[in-house]
């Protein structure tokens, strides 16, 4: 993944945690808080076709990565789901390592188990979809083959 040509997230603390983690290749930032690991996807902008970067709280699914759209609870999805939802490929960095992903959003109970494993990591999670009406999506990251 070439640094150079992502824009990462403007929001001011989330933009210097990603520096960090970039910076020290995952030593720093990796582990955000004591039990709770985050990851770095980029997204291809539906509209603009730019390489945006957000840190995101994950779990793990057998050998898939599952992150949760809650964008806090706000009425919409954030931006790097609805990037994905039109182009769900994807790169990760998950520590020092950095791969290909291919996303897709869980549904039934795929969804249900996902979000308790979430939740477990999270449980602020709870809150956020108290305040909104929207479902929060749940996506499984899927390593992608480049051969």
């Amino acid at each position: 993944m070439d640094d150079t040509t992502v824009q990462d997230s403007p929001v001011g603390w989330v933009s210097a945690h990603i520096k960090a983690y970039v910076e020290s290749d995952g030593r720093r930032g990796h582990e955000w808080k004591p039990g709770v690991p985050t990851l770095l996807l980029t997204t291809t902008g539906r509209r603009t076709g730019t390489r945006r970067r957000t840190a995101l709280i994950y779990g793990r699914d057998g050998s898939d990565l599952v992150v949760v759209a809650s964008k806090g609870g706000a009425p919409e999805h954030p931006s790097w789901y609805r990037n994905l939802a039109a182009d769900p490929q994807v790169e990760l960095q998950v520590g020092a390592e950095r791969y290909a992903a291919v996303a897709r959003t869980a549904e039934g109970q795929a969804r249900a188990r996902l979000w308790t494993a979430m939740v477990r990591i999270w449980p602020s999670y709870e809150g956020y979809a108290d305040k909104t009406d929207r479902q929060i999506p749940v996506v499984v990251l899927s390593r992608r083959d480049t051969d």
